[in-house]
């Protein structure tokens, strides 16, 4: 139980501060140039260090996890940087990111078996009321995107959602070896888009390689990797819950980091998005169990292998609900 709390706060907390990152970075460079930047960073380091042990990986795991890293990376960060910079308000975005638990609860049980309570029901609804008031200042605002930018944020939703249950039905690998497989496929797609729109080249500033750093240690082997670790150790519907604390930490990382306002409706939301979380974490566990349980009753039991088994915006400073890392 422990270690499940460790992994949810590091999850939470590692995931919003690609709010900060996309601030620093975007003050000196555009989104895609950042984007590539950090793929190409965390690609040489992962590389280098699977270069030590050289394990060769199936041309089947590398379509998987190509595939998951195009979805869950390549699709989410791309409708999120997007409609950003179509002019699509951060908090609309935010909300929209916020139906992931409500659609991952509706998806789980006819694709993996994962009984969502009444209980849970109700803590998802929380939740999703409580993102509402932390971004209520964003939704009251107007926005300048074309109407066709606002399906952005479902396909950047829609994109993580996916890449999480196909990560479920394939074969799992070491984080380190996915991760790295799902990294190469983001730095291919991001350094085309930038070469595509000419924003490849470095800035000057050296503040760039600060947000590089940044987003490289905390949003990406931070927040992506506790978010696969929180969905390999329990379940899709218990690591899509832990979304609906982004955006309150987010808001109280832009305050810490950069002055942002803190509004009574903002603590009122996050107080709403805690009780809504705890209610759904307190609920009867889920009928499905991890893989590596499931695996190894499976070994007890029987010698057949269970089937089935096997933070961007522009260059200027964003609101402080930013929906991804």
């Amino acid at each position: 139980m422990r270690t499940d709390a460790l992994l949810a706060a590091g999850f939470v907390l590692m995931w919003s501060s690609g709010f900060v990152g996309a601030v620093l970075g975007t003050e000196d460079a555009s989104a895609f140039t950042l984007l590539m930047w950090r793929f190409l960073v965390v690609v040489l380091l992962l590389g280098a260090w699977w270069l030590t042990r050289w394990r060769r990986l199936s041309a089947r795991d590398i379509g998987w996890h190509a595939v998951i890293g195009l979805l869950s990376q390549g699709v989410f960060l791309f409708g999120v940087v997007y409609s950003a910079e179509l002019g699509v308000p951060a908090g609309i975005a935010a909300l929209v990111a916020a139906l992931q638990p409500i659609a991952a609860a509706a998806l789980s049980g006819p694709l993996l078996g994962e009984r969502t309570a009444l209980t849970q029901w109700v803590g998802l609804v929380l939740g999703l009321a409580g993102v509402a008031l932390v971004v209520g200042d964003d939704l009251a605002a107007p926005g300048a995107a074309p109407a066709a930018a606002y399906a952005l944020p479902f396909l950047s939703m829609a994109g993580l959602v996916a890449g999480t249950f196909v990560e479920r039905k394939a074969t799992p690998l070491p984080l380190a070896d996915s991760m790295l497989v799902q990294c190469v496929t983001s730095a291919v797609v991001f350094t085309a888009l930038a070469a595509a729109t000419g924003q490849a080249v470095v800035p000057a500033q050296g503040q760039f390689w600060v947000a590089v750093i940044w987003v490289v240690v905390f949003s990406t082997f931070g927040g992506y990797g506790f978010y696969w670790l929180n969905v390999r150790r329990g379940s899709v519907n218990r690591a899509s819950v832990l979304l609906y604390l982004t955006p309150p930490t987010t808001m109280l990382l832009a305050y810490l980091m950069f002055g942002e306002g803190v509004t009574l409706r903002g603590l009122a939301g996050l107080a709403v998005c805690v009780a809504g979380v705890l209610l759904a974490l307190r609920s009867p566990r889920e009928m499905s169990a991890p893989r590596e349980m499931m695996a190894a009753c499976s070994s007890t039991t029987s010698s057949a292998p269970p089937p089935g088994s096997r933070p961007l915006a522009p260059a200027r400073r964003r609101s402080p609900n930013w929906p991804g890392s």
